[in-house]
């Protein structure tokens, strides 16, 4: 008889609530104490010679690219605009956008288009340069310093507050606790080297990408711990639809992105305006994913654009005849539970599997669902984890803490020999376009050694490759279609499942293949009770829950999916003795 009501067991929250212990977290010191010294303040400073620097270098890129075809280009771009402003337009999109293109388009209609002569050259070359500066104008934002120190404060004494009036469960607690919101986050990896490379060159920071809350959690954490300057960063111009959110990131450093547009123009205007960045010194953050990882799985497939202009800034520095160099250091952000998992892997099945899903809304994009993110983050135990990895130069090798890059077998290397030609360093984009794929796989390999496991991670993927063993001859479409009430999972052949993992994963970590949470060196009972616990905290619905028996089941195998995905590239399920674990006990059938 199929199972089709299950009841439960839940361990108290406090057996994983907060630790009433503060935690001890190292605080850094400012690596520059001047905001006036910042390089992201520098260039809002030079705002204006700044867009012009992008217009003339954006003009001219295209110019070369495109010497006969320039007429067909601005076609091409003035009916994707007009498709954007028709079938998805955004309530920040400028009031005159519809008139602009029309302007445009009859000035191309009336003076150059399907001709051939000097004047309707130079009049598509006038109406690039006004489309780019359009571009650039958009693109580019600012950095003001009251703006930052006002944020700063309100944001951090606003979440510090929330979160001792969690601690001390009560609403005075607010106002009398002294604990931070960065006793929540962990930080790993090797900070000491990150914080001195700022002596000797411009820093580039490449998270993997999992929820719209990453890049607040990394900002706060590279401020309020790493002691780090503010980093320039692409935020999605949709978050400028939110009429605060558009006024502090405008005035914050962060350049915005409109997925909508993929025009050529647009596109090569926001690498030129990343790559004149960097070569400027100004550090930056951006996820090389391009979007949030639908999946779970950390990020295999990375977008090559802005990642190439790091690349090209590096061969522009040393033409300049400067010593500086870029460092590229990725991070990998570490969650139990991701806020907009369901949303998630609902999207990357209808793309995979070409299914009429159903659309769930999107939890990640509200301003209810960052503050319901936020206040759980706070009031759990499920801690967030970022992985800082070690730091390398533009062509994927290791450099130390005084940036000097080494080859596999240790040996000292000069960057700039690998943009030198006919005895001199020159411009070589077929080259750099090399360097930067080389560079994406490195970034791709360290991702998977920098990652952290956690508890979670492990029981999702347990689980879940106990459901496939079951199911051979289903591919993952069939297996996600399955009814979750009739499988139990048995907590015996759940922990002999872990603990096989487990196994596999310390091997990794001593190989150097792989980092792990303090929780995977328990015992396979502890594992799994923290991972159920932690797994889809944040969820209205967790994906894992308990009987009373102590069995696991699942309330839905697509979230877990996304969960299992997490840790996929590893291959666990090859160090599994499946004989053993007596998973053919598990679907219940009727009778």
């Amino acid at each position: 008889m199929g199972i089709s009501c299950i009841s439960v067991l839940t361990y108290k929250p406090d057996h994983f609530r907060i630790c009433h212990l503060k935690k001890e977290v190292k605080i850094y010191p400012r690596v520059i104490e001047r905001i006036e010294d910042w390089p992201i303040y520098l260039l809002s400073k030079d705002r204006q010679n700044f867009v012009a620097e992008i217009d003339e270098e954006t003009t001219s890129r295209i110019l070369q690219k495109h010497k006969n075809d320039v007429s067909d280009l601005l076609v091409k771009t003035i009916y994707q605009e007009r498709i954007r402003i028709k079938e998805s337009p955004w309530k920040v999109d400028p009031p005159n956008e519809r008139s602009f293109w029309n302007r445009i388009s009859n000035k191309l209609i009336k003076k150059s288009l399907d001709r051939d002569d000097p004047e309707s050259k130079a009049v598509n070359e006038e109406i690039l340069h006004k489309i780019i500066h359009r571009y650039s104008e958009e693109i580019v934002g600012t950095f003001q310093i009251r703006t930052f120190k006002f944020a700063q404060r309100f944001l951090t004494a606003f979440f510090n507050r929330i979160f001792n009036a969690v601690v001390g469960k009560s609403i005075s607690a607010m106002f009398r606790g002294k604990r931070n919101l960065y006793e929540r986050l962990n930080i790993v990896g090797d900070v000491d080297t990150v914080r001195e490379l700022f002596k000797h060159g411009t820093v580039v920071v490449l998270p993997t990408h999992s929820s719209n809350l990453d890049s607040i959690l990394v900002g706060y954490a590279m401020d309020q711990i790493m002691g780090l300057p503010s980093f320039s960063y692409g935020a999605g111009l949709n978050l400028y639809n939110f009429g605060p959110a558009a006024y502090y990131m405008n005035r914050l450093g962060a350049y915005r992105v409109d997925r909508r547009k993929k025009n050529a123009i647009y596109l090569e205007t926001l690498k030129t305006m990343s790559r004149l960045s960097i070569q400027r010194g100004v550090n930056s953050l951006f996820f090389p994913g391009g979007t949030r990882s639908r999946s779970g799985e950390i990020e295999k497939d990375l977008k090559l654009g802005l990642l190439g202009t790091a690349v090209e800034a590096q061969r522009a520095i040393a033409l300049g005849g400067s010593d500086k160099k870029v460092f590229l250091v990725p991070m990998v952000i570490c969650y139990n539970s991701v806020l907009e998992a369901p949303f998630l892997i609902e999207q990357h099945l209808r793309i995979t599997g070409k299914e009429n899903y159903i659309r769930l809304k999107d939890e990640g994009t509200s301003v209810r669902g960052w503050f319901r993110f936020i206040w759980r983050f706070i009031t759990t135990s499920s801690d967030i984890t970022l992985s800082v990895g070690k730091p390398m130069d533009v062509l994927g090798n290791f450099v130390d803490s005084n940036g000097r890059s080494f080859d596999k077998n240790n040996n000292e290397i000069d960057v700039r020999e690998y943009y030198i030609a006919n005895s001199g360093i020159n411009e070589d984009r077929q080259r750099e376009n090399e360097y930067t794929k080389l560079l994406a796989d490195k970034l791709v390999e360290r991702y998977q050694v920098e990652n952290v496991v956690f508890s979670s991670h492990l029981v999702a993927t347990a689980v879940f490759q106990m459901l496939l063993h079951e199911n051979p001859k289903l591919d993952i479409f069939g297996i996600l279609r399955l009814p979750t009430d009739e499988y139990i999972f048995p907590r015996k052949n759940v922990k002999e499942v872990i603990e096989q993992m487990k196994n596999r994963l310390l091997d990794m970590e001593k190989e150097g293949k792989i980092r792990l949470d303090a929780d995977i060196y328990e015992d396979s009972e502890h594992i799994l009770k923290k991972g159920v616990w932690n797994l889809g905290i944040f969820h209205t619905v967790k994906p894992l829950r308990l009987t009373k028996q102590g069995d696991i089941y699942a309330t839905s195998f697509r979230v877990l999916y996304f969960y299992h995905n997490r840790l996929v590239h590893y291959n666990l399920s090859k160090f599994v003795q499946w004989k053993g674990t007596e998973i053919e006990a598990l679907k219940i059938v009727d009778d």
